[in-house]
């Protein structure tokens, strides 16, 4: 696609393809909102919006592949819709990866919805404890049915796949969560006490445990810890994480192991 600027001299623009879609060669277009919608913040997915509101609602619009908007079905919306399963309770941050969401409520909770093929929204993920069978041979680990009721009776693991709506996730029982970023498919949090969780895909060292593997429940990054850092804010990119962080001072209180 080429586009010949009408305000300025030059070569044409070459922009690429874009299957089903098309790219603006001028300045970002104005959306109004609706009157009653004050946005505080915004947070972007692949290819889903989250909005956040000065009353603390959750909006989200965009593609629902795997769940990612929260409204408890896989169908796309074309414009901003609440999130109504957190109607109610207000919410102070929101963040997007690819494929899943993530927010904060005044009190500190963690909720997460979406996409979990990697354990990123902090729920139990099939494929990882498939992961973990093979390679260590753990039967606590495996999806398959086992005898263990009275009666005989079968029980079988619960795995999430897609959470399409909204879930609490405990990340931690002796403090609140206050900063959370997504990647694209993992997630990371910051504690009052100032300690980092992180959980999701780690192939590429992101999730900072010093190793690759990957995790479907929070877990607390010793290193800062170990080397008497406070986490005070998290940053995700798509397959990294930055975190800004200051030396604890000697007369704050210790804090408790993770």
């Amino acid at each position: 696609m080429q586009v010949n600027p009408s305000d300025e001299a030059g070569p044409p623009c070459v922009f690429p393809s874009v299957p089903g879609g098309y790219i603006a060669s001028k300045a970002p277009f104005y959306w109004p909102l609706s009157p009653q919608l004050r946005a505080v913040s915004v947070a972007l997915g692949t290819n889903h919006v989250l909005l956040l509101t000065a009353t603390g609602a959750v909006y989200t619009w965009g593609s629902s592949s795997h769940g990612q908007l929260g409204h408890g079905d896989l169908g796309a919306v074309e414009e901003p819709k609440v999130v109504e399963a957190l109607w109610g309770l207000p919410i102070s941050s929101v963040a997007a990866g690819g494929w899943h969401s993530v927010c904060i409520s005044a009190g500190g909770d963690l909720y997460v919805w979406g996409w979990n093929e990697s354990g990123q929204l902090g729920l139990p993920s099939q494929a990882l404890r498939k992961e973990e069978k093979k390679s260590a041979d753990k039967t606590e680990a495996s999806c398959s049915e086992y005898e263990g009721t009275p009666g005989g009776e079968k029980c079988q693991d619960v795995f999430i796949s897609i959470q399409a709506f909204p879930a609490l996730v405990d990340v931690t029982e002796s403090c609140e969560i206050i900063r959370a970023s997504c990647g694209s498919r993992h997630t990371a949090a910051v504690t009052t006490t100032g300690d980092l969780y992180t959980w999701g895909w780690g192939n590429y060292g992101q999730l900072g445990h010093k190793t690759v593997i990957s995790l479907d429940e929070p877990r607390c990054v010793q290193f800062f810890k170990d080397q008497g850092l406070r986490v005070m804010d998290v940053v995700c990119g798509a397959w990294n994480t930055f975190v800004s962080a200051i030396k604890e001072e000697a007369t704050l209180p210790s804090k408790k192991d993770c």
